[in-house]
């Protein structure tokens, strides 16, 4: 395949946890963690990072747990505050399920010997990365729409 780097996006209350891919999309890794402090700063910092890196995508985790009718869950405020982001962008937005990757996150960054308070949310946004780059790889889910495949 002929692909392009995807920007992994991790988003919290607190942080948002950055990862990024290789141009083959085989791999992702850590990139940066965001400090929240308004929406509009916030995104600001992505247009940056986004200009830095010229992604072709970008993967938003949403946690796809089943909720209560007319519950407002954390995949509401996620997809809210991601229709901020992609009315301000140009690229392509895929929903992926996030689901265990600040469980498997914390394991990882214990194992990088990080110290226990140190924040997770770049790890997360691999983990999720990884896994729609492994998806994709597999057959399972679609590639972004920039992507093409030669054969």
């Amino acid at each position: 395949m002929s692909l392009g780097k995807l920007l992994g996006i991790d988003y919290g209350l607190k942080r948002i946890g950055l990862a990024i891919s290789d141009l083959s999309g085989t791999a992702a890794r850590e990139l940066a963690i965001i400090q929240r402090t308004t929406n509009e700063q916030d995104l600001r910092r992505i247009h940056q990072i986004i200009a830095e890196q010229q992604p072709v995508a970008i993967v938003i985790g949403v946690p796809m747990q089943e909720a209560p009718d007319g519950a407002y869950t954390q995949d509401d405020r996620i997809r809210r505050w991601a229709a901020r982001l992609q009315a301000t962008i140009h690229l392509p937005v895929i929903f992926w399920d996030e689901t265990l990757t600040s469980a498997d996150a914390r394991d990882i960054a214990i194992r990088q010997r990080r110290a226990p308070r140190d924040p997770i949310d770049d790890l997360a946004a691999r983990l999720m990365l990884q896994s729609y780059l492994d998806a994709v790889r597999d057959g399972l889910a679609a590639p972004p729409s920039p992507w093409t495949d030669p054969a």
